[in-house]
């Protein structure tokens, strides 16, 4: 059975927010709250304007109890382990192991020059925004017609002795592009 002798009051009524009505009241005279005599704007006027401000109480409380279940919920559900490194993602000897196996540079692809009818490589360097434009010379001459046009246009995979003769001349313009 509910006691009679207590009034249940809603949630958005604490004493700071009583006490704010109440200051609203004795200065506004239940009238205009910013003070205008004879104001013809109806949200200036007392009831409508704590009526916006009730709902703007009520929207902040929703708010700050959404933000206190997310928080609890976090906390309910993390396993309590770190989620990141503790002293980063390699070992000293595992972080040498994995960059000395990163290659250099990448090979983009073969192409032929439009001004000097050579063919030559695109290369990528690594961790860079750099690309280098070796020129080939000779190297693909031992292909036919047919074979060095496959390479170009589709990217066909070179013989393996020709593919070696690509990557000779590669390395080598990688390696005077980092001495210089």
């Amino acid at each position: 059975m509910v006691n009679p002798n207590r009034v249940s009051m809603p949630k958005w009524v604490t004493p700071e927010r009583q006490a704010r009505l109440v200051q609203l009241f004795h200065a506004s005279h239940g009238f205009c709250v910013f003070g205008h005599e004879k104001c013809l704007i109806p949200e200036h006027h007392y009831p409508v304007f704590i009526d916006d401000l009730i709902h703007y109480w009520c929207t902040d409380d929703r708010q700050a109890e959404t933000a206190l279940w997310h928080t609890e919920q976090r906390r309910i559900h993390s396993l309590g382990e770190p989620t990141h490194f503790t002293r980063g993602r390699f070992g000293t000897i595992s972080r040498e192991v994995f960059y000395s196996t990163q290659p250099t540079y990448y090979l983009v692809g073969v192409a032929m020059s439009g001004i000097t009818l050579t063919p030559f490589a695109k290369i990528r360097m690594a961790n860079s925004y750099v690309n280098l434009y070796v020129d080939l010379g000779t190297a693909l001459r031992q292909l036919s017609k047919s074979a060095r046009r496959k390479a170009v246009r589709y990217g066909k995979p070179l013989p393996l002795e020709i593919q070696d003769e690509v990557d000779r001349a590669c390395k080598e313009a990688v390696s005077h592009y980092l001495s210089n």
